[in-house]
């Protein structure tokens, strides 16, 4: 494997608006080529918008959603891949000939596409379905992962996806910035966005704090540590629909360590260099090497009754939504 530039960026999203997100990727993917980068990597749903699907019918979801291979942003992704010369992941709804829909993130090169990945764990819209495997792919001389947003809070699939050979796991998501049970969690107040100029220590302390970067770091560092893997992180900023979301978009190491990190209270994108040398001398490669799955190999693949619970599904409609 060769040393790498990995660039993972931010920006506020229109909903449905696929013309202007993409423009918006184009204008970004642009600028990360011209310094050097070989991939970048958008946020989950960043090509159509993401939660406004939550009001959206199964007719209307059919509308935004596009066949993968086959429909026109793969083709405008391919596009601007070729133009710049750099990989790009992004994300948008998917369906097939017999109208499911699905939550998907692709790889796309000037070859076209190179993966895609439906979401493990859908919640959005009842009418999404999940998908039913990992993705693990070859990119600049890297195996590489994908995995959206729900699916990295489950840690097995983080692991099963470094087992399958992954180095690099893209981890675009729409997340933050919610209610939960957790002790400091919420809704952040639009009008700190629309005042950010103004006052933006207000909004940094709203978006660093217990609804927001506090609660990544809970978990995210881990997941790169515990692995031995670059955890390349996207995540939207500004109004995603009728919800504040924070950015934070960030490249960890192998060691946990976060190397790249957007802290521009708006648009932004931010580069890191990838090297091979740090995937076996992180501690996550000896625990890795040291399992002994016989001792827990059927405690973990027993069967179970799934039930996938979201706090901030169930505070904005009452009910619990079930991928």
């Amino acid at each position: 494997m060769k040393t790498i530039k990995i660039t993972t960026a931010q920006f506020e999203n229109r909903s449905g608006d696929k013309g202007y997100n993409l423009a918006a990727i184009e204008r970004i993917a642009a600028e990360a080529a011209a310094e050097g980068s070989d991939i970048v990597a958008f946020h989950e749903c960043s090509v159509t918008g993401y939660t406004f699907a939550k009001d959206l019918d199964k007719k209307d979801l059919l509308k935004i959603a596009e066949f993968i291979p086959g429909g026109e942003s793969i083709e405008n992704l391919t596009e601007i891949a070729t133009e710049y010369n750099i990989a790009i992941l992004a994300g948008l709804f998917e369906k097939d000939k017999e109208n499911n829909i699905y939550k998907a993130h692709v790889c796309v090169t000037s070859d076209g596409l190179v993966a895609k990945h439906r979401k493990l764990h859908p919640f959005i819209n009842n009418n999404i379905i999940p998908g039913n495997s990992y993705t693990v792919f070859d990119l600049n001389g890297w195996r590489c992962g994908i995995l959206i947003c729900y699916d990295n809070n489950i840690i097995e699939n983080v692991r099963a996806t470094k087992l399958l050979g992954a180095d690099i796991i893209f981890m675009p998501h729409v997340t933050m910035c919610t209610p939960s049970d957790r002790p400091g969690a919420g809704f952040a107040d639009p009008k700190l966005w629309s005042n950010r100029e103004n006052d933006p220590t207000s909004l940094r302390q709203e978006f660093d704090g217990p609804k927001g970067r506090e609660w990544l770091m809970k978990w995210l560092p881990s997941r790169a540590y515990d692995n031995s893997i670059y955890a390349v992180f996207s995540n939207p900023i500004g109004m995603d629909h009728d919800q504040l979301k924070n950015g934070c978009s960030m490249i960890l190491d192998p060691f946990g360590d976060i190397i790249a990190e957007c802290r521009n209270l708006g648009d932004d994108y931010v580069t890191a260099t990838i090297t091979p040398d740090k995937l076996t001398r992180a501690g996550g490669y000896r625990y890795t090497m040291a399992r002994r799955p016989g001792l827990y190999g059927q405690i973990i693949s027993a069967g179970h009754n799934p039930v996938q619970k979201v706090a901030w599904m169930s505070h904005h409609d009452g009910k619990d939504q079930k991928g």
